[in-house]
């Protein structure tokens, strides 16, 4: 461009109107620079993914016991208690070995020919020849055993496992379970509803002490004899007197 023009433009133009004009054009040039960048600005927030709130920080939850609590929960002592003792809430027991059942204790019923009969198929009973026993005659008695099962079975029947005692009272005179040579085991094969039959006699004298020495006699009176079998809660009895 021709200076010469520039200053001819110039002329007849107040120098001080002149810089307004150009500092006018050049503040409304950065206004606009400044709204083309802010627009801009705007558009790429407009694109970004949206930022996720930070999660609240976890509360420290203590990892040891509160002693607050463990106070409260602990058993306050009574006015007896030793100072220093403290009660095991759980018992301890000692393991128990389960007993082997005889054969006379077994409770399942048999299903085979041969199996060990079941208490509950087993029916005891015992019954004197008579009441009355005059000075000089023995007591005898008949001891029976009854499978009401279904199929045969096998039972003990020795003079331990069908024990008959004679008592008075509270003393304890004679027990066919007191001088036995042996085991004192009889297995014997028990048919449905055919009794196994045992006589009993007693010889009027007392057992259970030294065996093979002199005992002595039972004096007259009333006595009962009883057959017992595996614990019997309510064994048979019979009442009799001897003259």
């Amino acid at each position: 461009m021709d200076p010469d023009a520039f200053r001819d433009d110039l002329r007849g133009v107040d120098p001080e109107i002149y810089w307004r004009r150009r500092m006018a054009l050049l503040v409304a040039m950065l206004i606009i620079v400044a709204v083309v960048a802010w627009a801009c600005s705007r558009t790429s927030d407009a694109h970004r993914p949206p930022v996720a709130p930070a999660a609240p920080a976890a509360r420290a939850t203590p990892t040891g016991p509160d002693p607050l609590a463990a106070l409260q929960a602990s058993p306050r002592p009574g006015p007896y208690a030793t100072p220093g003792a403290r009660k095991d809430p759980t018992p301890r027991t000692s393991p128990t070995p389960a007993p082997t059942p005889s054969p006379n204790t077994v409770t399942t019923p048999a299903t085979r020919p041969g199996d060990p009969c079941a208490k509950s198929d087993l029916v005891l009973n015992l019954q004197g020849e008579q009441q009355i026993y005059p000075g000089g005659t023995r007591p005898k008695f008949v001891v029976t055993l009854v499978n009401t099962g279904d199929v045969m079975c096998k039972t003990d029947v020795g003079p331990r496992a069908l024990e008959v005692r004679i008592t008075s009272g509270a003393d304890r005179i004679w027990s066919t379970s007191d001088c036995i040579s042996g085991d004192g085991v009889e297995i014997k094969r028990l048919e449905r509803g055919i009794p196994y039959v045992r006589p009993v006699e007693w010889d009027r004298h007392r057992s259970g002490g030294r065996c093979g020495t002199a005992r002595p006699g039972a004096r007259p009176g009333t006595y009962v004899a009883a057959v017992y079998a595996d614990d019997l809660q309510s064994p048979p009895k019979a009442v009799f007197h001897l003259r």
